[in-house]
């Protein structure tokens, strides 16, 4: 009944909400939403997003070409260091959807998590490495660059990164991860 008479009340409730997820949780909310919207809306949307965008053309473009070079992602495979988890973030946010064979490279190295975390005991819990791995998966699990079976593996070690962070967190507010409803990706998957 209040939700009808006062939305300008409900939308700043949503925003504060919003603004206080963690990145991680945003950008799969946002992926959710995406999927919702009509083919027209999303249009819409996107010349939004592209306007937005142009402004930091010029500071990022040396950044693009690197995110969308296979020989430049090929040497981020350290996922111990965080200079080299933040520069994958930064490549993940920056690489293009036609990009298949950049995202092949990104996808071997995410890919050898496991290992990394038995191999080397790195501990998710510990600053901010979990935080950025959950965003890392997040971001890749919803690129449209990666194909659908690639998405549904990086989803599989999303999940499972999320049950290790919940399992071993002693923070309450990691098992809130769990209660996020996933979602296939943010663009519908068209074949191989």
């Amino acid at each position: 009944m209040v939700e009808k008479r006062c939305p300008r009340l409900q939308r700043d409730g949503v925003y504060r909400w919003f603004s206080e997820l963690p990145s991680p949780q945003r950008v799969e909310f946002l992926c959710g939403l995406l999927d919702l919207c009509i083919p027209l809306e999303l249009r819409f949307l996107g010349a939004c997003l592209e306007d937005l965008a142009r402004k930091d053309y010029h500071s990022l473009r040396d950044s693009e070409i690197k995110a969308n070079n296979p020989a430049d992602l090929g040497s981020l495979t350290n996922l111990t260091d965080e200079v080299v988890r933040s520069k994958l973030l930064v490549s993940l946010a920056l690489l293009g959807s036609a990009h298949r064979e950049a995202a092949g490279v990104l996808f071997r190295t995410l890919t050898h998590i496991d290992s990394v975390i038995n191999n080397y005991g790195l501990q998710l819990n510990e600053g901010r490495t979990g935080d950025e791995f959950l965003l890392l998966f997040t971001m890749a699990s919803n690129h449209p660059a990666f194909s659908f079976h690639q998405k549904q593996i990086l989803r599989q070690e999303l999940t499972q990164i999320q049950n290790i962070m919940a399992s071993t967190s002693k923070n309450p507010s990691t098992s809130t991860l769990d209660a996020m409803p996933t979602y296939s990706g943010c663009h519908k998957v068209h074949g191989p």
